[in-house]
């Protein structure tokens, strides 16, 4: 008989550092856009597979160094390589067991979400995006940090997500209980490089009578600043590049940022192809170069919580040994 028990073994067997098991109503209310199932009407269980960034892959972008390691290691290779021979083996334990596995990995949308026509009456349109951070909220794994990146109490920001959605009737995990892991430090609206993280505006949700609340991240910004930085700290942009993250950094929200991106373009592509090294990244390992580093979302954030002693994985020595790196107006 197949249990909760035997799916994790099997998915921590397999290589996942975190396991955790929800169940399918825990999404009432999310908006059609948003909710896996309609892409599996008749499951049950949602099973989610956490994984690791290790803290190493962090540290050349840290010293300024070697930018690489985060993007290749800790992007590209948990979503496109690793996190599939997990979700490919815990699916093949549910299929001997007579129940269907719908597999979505980090990048299933990759290509879009809601791009397509409804093919049904009050159906969304393809492709339906799961919402990762509060599918793995109703797994039981942890809880949504302010900066919307979510914690965990093993690896605090330290990890990405895949998921299984399933019809097997499997024990679901309770929603987490805590410890509470965000104290709301505000460290990441600081550290943010460009201001994406909103200091005071929220969004809030409700599951299973449990409010939920993170900052109203500017997106547009988030966007661009993932993929490049801010001047001050990204040694690999162009001059053009940096007129641009300027200009998007200092623009509102709405119709202003619109005009702005009417007039030079989408932050995701020129990002993505105005700065050398993320044309490399892409033609490399076929993944955003990351030029950020999450230096405000998630090297903050972890910094503060390892400095709480919040985290069960723990280290020798701390992680910012020196001062931060900036490059001054001459470079």
């Amino acid at each position: 008989m197949l249990t909760a028990e035997l799916v994790k073994q099997c998915a921590f067997q397999s290589g996942a550092d975190l396991v955790g098991l929800g169940d399918m109503s825990r999404f009432e209310g999310a908006p059609k856009n948003f909710d896996p199932r309609y892409i599996f009407p008749e499951a049950k269980t949602i099973i989610g597979l956490g994984f690791r960034i290790h803290r190493g892959l962090f540290r050349g972008i840290e010293e300024g160094t070697f930018f690489a390691a985060y993007p290749s290691m800790g992007y590209a290779n948990i979503n496109d390589v690793y996190a599939p021979v997990v979700l490919r083996e815990v699916g093949d334990l549910l299929e001997d067991n007579g129940y269907e596995a719908v597999l979505y990995q980090n990048t299933a949308v990759r290509l879009g979400s809601n791009a397509g026509k409804p093919v049904r009456p009050d159906y969304p349109s393809p492709d339906v995006f799961l919402h990762f951070r509060i599918a793995a909220y109703i797994c039981g794994m942890g809880e949504i940090g302010y900066s919307k990146v979510f914690l965990t109490p093993q690896f605090g920001p330290r990890q990405r997500f895949c998921f299984i959605i399933t019809d097997a009737p499997l024990q679901p995990d309770p929603l987490y209980e805590g410890p509470q892991l965000c104290d709301r430090c505000l460290q990441c609206v600081a550290e943010c490089p460009g201001g994406a993280i909103n200091g005071t505006n929220t969004v809030r949700i409700s599951i299973e009578g449990r409010e939920i609340e993170w900052n109203d991240l500017d997106v547009e910004k988030c966007d661009a600043l993932f993929q490049s930085s801010i001047p001050e700290y990204n040694p690999f942009m162009p001059d053009n590049v940096a007129e641009y993250i300027r200009g998007i950094i200092q623009t509102e929200p709405g119709k202003e940022r619109h005009k702005f991106v009417s007039e030079h373009g989408a932050p995701w592509t020129v990002a993505r192809y105005e700065i050398p090294y993320n044309r490399a990244a892409w033609e490399s390992y076929h993944h955003p170069g990351a030029l950020c580093g999450a230096r405000g979302c998630m090297r903050a954030c972890m910094i503060h919580l390892e400095e709480q002693g919040k985290l069960q994985n723990r280290f020798h020595n701390r992680f910012r040994i020196r001062p931060p790196w900036r490059l001054g107006p001459d470079h």
